[in-house]
């Protein structure tokens, strides 16, 4: 054997390709706002076995969304220095290997939902996995309009833990609209601000991510800020309508404060660690202000 290439890899090493291959990470956080919202939506009224079925679903969904995502890119994720090492351009696992294991758990991920939820809850994991597949994977090397069509599967977290609490087929209800809509439009900060950083990697690959031809211009920071500040409006709509109390309206104001200005920074400096800062923003900002409406 003449190097590592071709041999059998170490279980924790293959854990660990697994990991990668679903985002573990992104995975868990997705599945957080997930949770967060059933826990609003019950209001105490939590079923344990719903939560943990919504919980497993919801995983295997995302893991799947994220594992065909790879697969689509696999050849584009060789020219980016932040994708490059993982499992699938550097042959640690094959094509067919990944499509199963992305395959099996989209399906038992749908059924899962679907059995131990409600059938719309089955409904939304497919369409979050179609549209994160099949639409938005292959748009972001033709448009940048590819980060609005995103935010619709991005959002779809929310609103399927909101679903997941109610009987029989499962209803979409205003709670679950207003939780849809606040990450909706974080989203858009949140994929900026990354694609500012990433920008030169992702021009590697042809991924047009910036709201601007001109790229890291003022014309893409005012973009940023402008959906920041609705967000920052529309994060109010939980408190408004009675969805949650003065809490989550005072720690929703300072947050949004605080995530206004440093899009406002970047406006002012069009600069990367400008972006890097309203990235690392937005990781905190969303989970904070859903644990905020929870908590009322």
């Amino acid at each position: 054997m003449s190097n590592g290439t071709h041999a059998i890899a170490k279980p924790q090493s293959k854990v660990k390709d697994y990991a990668t291959f679903i985002k573990l990470r992104l995975a868990s956080l997705v599945v957080f706002s997930a949770v967060i919202s059933y826990a609003i939506s019950a209001k105490g009224n939590i079923n344990w076995l719903t939560l943990s079925m919504l919980t497993l679903g919801g995983f295997l969904v995302t893991g799947a969304s994220n594992g065909f995502n790879q697969i689509i890119e696999r050849h584009l994720d060789k020219l980016m220095h932040r994708t490059q090492n993982r499992p699938l351009p550097q042959g640690r696992m094959s094509v067919n290997e990944a499509f199963w294991l992305a395959t099996i758990m989209g399906g038992a991920g749908i059924l899962i939902l679907t059995v131990y939820t409600n059938v719309m809850s089955g409904i939304l994991g497919l369409a979050a996995l179609i549209l994160y597949t099949v639409v938005y994977t292959p748009l972001k090397q033709k448009t940048p309009f590819a980060v609005f069509v995103g935010a619709f599967p991005g959002a779809i977290p929310p609103l399927l833990g909101h679903v997941a609490g109610t009987a029989g087929f499962g209803e979409i209800q205003f709670t679950g609209l207003v939780l849809f809509f606040v990450q909706f439009m974080w989203q858009f900060p949140h994929f900026w601000a990354i694609a500012w950083v990433m920008d030169e990697d992702y021009k590697r690959a042809g991924f047009k991510m910036l709201p601007s031809p001109g790229g890291r211009d003022t014309a893409s920071a005012f973009q940023v800020l402008v959906y920041t500040l609705f967000l920052t409006i529309i994060s109010l709509a939980p408190t408004l309508y009675g969805i949650s109390g003065t809490v989550a309206l005072i720690t929703n104001i300072l947050c949004g404060a605080f995530f206004s200005w440093q899009a406002i920074q970047l406006y002012k400096n069009c600069s990367v660690e400008a972006a890097r800062k309203l990235m690392f923003g937005s990781f905190f900002y969303l989970p904070i202000v859903q644990l905020a409406t929870l908590l009322g």
